[in-house]
């Protein structure tokens, strides 16, 4: 192709390619300004919509605000009217509550005036009733020819008079009327308790004497040149008495277990046959354990037989050795039981602890079991034990005031006193010999007769009980009354006895004519 086509043909595709470059360009200035136009129509038309939308919800909130705001009214419009109607009830009842006011000061000042006129209508009464009782008075006195004070000392000195004569019979016949109610009842309680508590009218003695086959035992016992005896007697500390009586050899001792512990080794010695020093201390120191033995299991026993519980293992083991004493006779462990029985009864009728008042019962002898270890009387060791091993107050004085040697604190004391009384002074509890029995008979009519006014005293009932007659034209019937509480006072001062004695005064008058 030649050349100049060639070039022909490039400048017209250069041409065609701009024609065509400028209507692409036209085309798309075209469509870009007709895009725009849509875009701002269509914006247009969103943002009228959303403005309507907006002013829609607007208008919607605002109404739900008003509603809001109304009922908001409503309510407070509601509560004011409430509070509008209390007031307005206030209002009238202070209006009420004045009017009653009103009317109360208006009684009130009619109740005033009335007073006032009758306190002096009382004023003037008085007034006139001074003057009378001046006149009377003066006139009196010029009757009577005696002043006030004279008059009203002679009225004083009759009324005086007249008072003590009555108060004197009065106080004799309540003395009395107490005496035979508080009498009745003690019978009706101790009746009682004597009645439910049974025991077996039995006494005890303290033996000492051992029985042996034939006198030849007497020679093996004392031993050569008297070492077994004394062997013997070194290890019980016992006395041992052998003397001329057939069939019998004496031990005697102040400790009621060591002369049972001597009494039993002995009987097994004599028994076993074999007696020299060596078998001696072998069978004192055997026995030893099972006196020892027994102590506690008899303690133990009885403690557990009242119903005395947590008791502390010396306590038990002291009662225990009271089963080796005797008083007048009488078995102390046995004693004790009885006692804490009886008391327990007591106080049960009484609406108190049985339980308390049993233990205050059974451990009131308890210093018997120690008393020749101690200083003091028995009350007085049995407190100091039962305190150091941790009883209660109610025990302690219990056993330091059973024979009333200090002020009684606490009922319970009272109660073991009295049961202690019957214990001891129930038939056949304990003996006395007929000397000693004749002369305490003998010491109480004496002491009775001894008083001014009295003219016999016979003791009955075993010593229990002492009547005494009276002169009646000395003694009068007060007199018998304050006589009979000093010979029951005289009685507690000096004489020694067990148990209770009453004292009987009898004032008799007697009048006789002879009619012919």
């Amino acid at each position: 192709m030649a050349p100049e086509t060639v070039g022909l043909i490039a400048v017209v595709t250069a041409v065609v390619g701009g024609v065509v470059g400028w209507l692409a360009e036209r085309l798309l200035r075209g469509a870009a300004y007709q895009g725009r136009a849509q875009i701002l129509e269509q914006a247009r038309v969103e943002a009228d919509s959303l403005l309507k939308s907006r002013e829609l919800g607007a208008k919607e909130e605002l109404l739900k605000r008003r509603e809001e705001i109304e009922k908001e009214l409503g309510t407070l419009r509601e509560g004011l009217r409430d509070q509008e109607k209390r007031l307005e009830r206030r209002d009238a009842l202070v209006t009420e509550q004045l009017q009653d006011l009103g009317k109360k000061e208006r009684l009130l000042e009619l109740k005033q005036k009335k007073l006032t006129e009758e306190t002096a209508a009382i004023e003037a009464r008085s007034s006139e009733l001074e003057s009378v009782l001046r006149n009377q008075r003066d006139s009196l006195e010029r009757i009577s020819g005696l002043d006030a004070e004279r008059a009203r000392a002679m009225v004083l000195e009759r009324c005086g008079q007249e008072l003590k004569s009555e108060t004197g019979a009065l106080i004799l016949k309540h003395e009395q009327e107490l005496k035979q109610n508080s009498d009745r009842l003690a019978r009706e309680i101790i009746g009682m308790a004597v009645q439910r508590y049974a025991a077996a009218h039995t006494s005890e003695t303290s033996v000492s004497s051992i029985d042996i086959p034939n006198d030849d035992v007497k020679g093996r016992i004392i031993g050569r040149e008297g070492r077994n005896i004394r062997a013997f007697e070194k290890a019980t500390g016992v006395d041992v008495i052998v003397d001329d009586t057939p069939g019998v050899v004496i031990v005697s001792a102040f400790d009621a277990v060591r002369r049972e512990t001597a009494k039993l080794a002995l009987t097994k010695l004599i028994q076993d046959g074999r007696i020299h020093p060596s078998r001696i201390e072998e069978i004192v120191q055997e026995t030893r354990r099972e006196i020892d033995a027994q102590i506690r299991r008899s303690g133990r026993e009885a403690a557990q037989e009242v119903g005395v519980h947590g008791l502390h293992e010396k306590l038990v083991e002291l009662m225990g050795r009271l089963s080796f004493r005797t008083s007048y006779s009488q078995n102390v462990l046995r004693h004790s039981v009885e006692v804490a029985y009886l008391t327990g009864l007591l106080a049960e009728q009484l609406k108190l602890d049985g339980n308390l008042a049993r233990r205050c019962g059974f451990l009131h002898d308890i210093g018997k079991a120690a008393d020749h270890e101690m200083e003091g009387g028995h009350p007085a060791v049995g407190a100091e034990l039962l305190k150091r091993y941790g009883e209660c107050a109610e025990v302690v004085h219990a056993a330091a005031g059973h024979h009333d040697d200090i002020r009684v604190d606490y009922i319970y004391t009272v109660l073991v006193a009295a049961a202690d009384a019957i214990s001891a002074a129930r038939p056949g509890a304990r003996r006395e010999s007929l000397e000693r029995y004749i002369k305490r008979l003998e010491e109480l009519e004496t002491l009775a007769c001894g008083f001014p006014g009295v003219e016999q005293a016979f003791a009955v009932q075993a010593g229990r009980e002492i009547r005494v007659v009276v002169n009646p034209k000395v003694v009068s019937d007060r007199e018998a009354a304050r006589l009979c509480r000093d010979i029951a006072q005289a009685i507690e001062d000096a004489l020694t006895y067990p148990g209770e004695i009453k004292v009987n005064v009898l004032r008799e008058t007697r009048h006789s004519e002879t009619a012919r």
